[in-house]
């Protein structure tokens, strides 16, 4: 073994152990998230459980501790509960977001207050989501949970990258290659906690230099990156617009495709015989073609007019033969975005998936996905208080998404636009109307 390697391991060994100890200390502390010791009881709720069908009616649902404790039709509020009386309102999980890249917390308070609970990063310098993770997680600052990925893995990674693991400083300037070097970035992805790898098998669509087709990595390469992120426990998500990188990395035994323009059938199929999850983000090819938003370049909207009705295409043939899909947004959630969850939904049912499976690709699939389908996605005993409360019913209309009015995480409230009482405008009462 080389003094290089030798030195990478010690270090890595080091930074592991450096982590496992703060753990211990930081879960060994009692930081409860605010709210979540007050029982809360919803009244004349109209439920949505994607684990189920239709709705229950007039149902009474119990919080305690950031935790369901009973949904029951017609039921009362426990004596010493907070009662919020719904009014016949809909009661909906949160929305788990699979694709973002938020790396602020202004970013994640905006997601949240969209209805996002749930948010998987798929890229952000300095391992900001980690950091982003860690606070929400523990309490400390008011938030969605976050799954991490850290950097993007691709021939050249961002520079960041290298100040944060200097260890790899050989490779900086030059293209990542070859299973070893795959295996290295992986393993610096590990050290610092991440819950996903994530790897461009494509080009990018959203710069205008670039062309979403062309593959960046070998099946070989990808297989090593999968394989070294396996030992860790993680699963790899991989960015692939052209059906070649795409196909390599399915082949390759990623656990999601991101977007998934060009693929064909052929690859669509191999998804639905490994359990590849598609998660499209149809919404931001769209940002592509208007100006504002995200996007806004004269060669990007070209591209984006094409694009478009490929990726509705390949997404409506992959739900078709039985590709698991879900929902995501892959914006920052920053000043100047224009996208939402619900505008995914919005596509979905634009393509044929009915609105039940909609919701469920933004709750009970995506939750499957993320590994967190045992305690989060649905409204049902057991599972965590991520609630959402809609004016109308998103069965008739997918669109009222759009118009959130209540927001839970985790217990704690979030967001609360039911009740806006007289009393309380400017702080002084206001005479009724005539």
């Amino acid at each position: 073994m080389s003094s290089i390697t030798s030195a990478a391991t010690a270090s890595r060994r080091f930074r592991l152990a450096r982590n496992a100890c703060f753990l211990l200390v930081f879960l060994a502390s009692p930081t409860p998230a605010a709210g979540q010791s007050e029982t809360i009881a919803f009244t004349g709720a109209s439920v949505i459980d994607p684990g189920t069908a239709g709705v229950l009616s007039n149902a009474t649902v119990v919080v305690r501790d950031g935790v369901i404790v009973s949904v029951e039709e017609g039921g009362e509020a426990p004596a010493a509960a907070r009662a919020i009386d719904l009014g016949g309102r809909f009661l909906v999980p949160g929305l788990i977001d699979a694709h973002v890249h938020i790396g602020t917390l202004e970013a994640a308070r905006r997601a949240l207050q969209s209805g996002v609970t749930t948010a998987r990063s798929m890229g952000a310098g300095f391992f900001a989501d980690v950091g982003l993770r860690e606070l929400f997680r523990h309490g400390e600052l008011e938030g969605p949970e976050i799954l991490a990925a850290g950097y993007h893995v691709r021939p050249r990674p961002a520079e960041g990258l290298f100040l944060d693991e200097p260890g790899l400083g050989d490779l900086l300037g030059r293209d990542v290659r070859g299973p070893e070097a795959m295996g290295r970035v992986a393993r610096a992805m590990l050290d610092r906690g991440v819950d996903f790898v994530k790897v461009n098998a494509t080009e990018r669509a959203g710069l205008p230099e670039t062309d979403p087709r062309k593959p960046f990595f070998t099946e070989d390469e990808l297989s090593a990156l999968v394989a070294e992120a396996a030992e860790g426990g993680v699963p790899v998500a991989a960015h692939a617009h052209g059906d070649r990188g795409g196909r390599a990395a399915v082949a390759a035994g990623v656990r999601s495709i991101e977007h998934g323009t060009y693929l064909r059938d052929e690859t669509l199929r191999l998804m639905r015989e490994r359990g590849t999850y598609l998660v499209p983000t149809i919404a931001v090819v769209s940002d592509l073609t208007v100006p504002g938003g995200d996007y806004d370049d004269p060669v990007l909207q070209v591209r984006g007019r094409h694009m478009l009705p490929r990726v509705r295409e390949t997404a409506a043939a992959a739900h078709a033969l039985g590709v698991p899909i879900v929902a995501a947004t892959d914006t920052g959630y920053g000043s100047e975005s224009v996208l939402r969850m619900s505008h995914e939904l919005i596509e979905f049912t634009g393509i044929g998936i009915s609105e039940i499976e909609a919701i469920r690709a933004a709750t009970t699939v995506a939750a499957e996905l993320l590994g967190i389908a045992d305690r989060t996605g649905r409204v049902a005993p057991g599972f965590e208080a991520d609630l959402l409360v809609l004016d109308r019913n998103p069965l008739d209309d997918i669109g009222q998404y759009q118009d959130v009015l209540f927001v839970m995480s985790d217990g704690t409230i979030a967001l609360d636009r039911l009740d806006f009482r007289a009393d309380a405008i400017g702080g002084r009462r206001v005479p009724d109307a005539d």
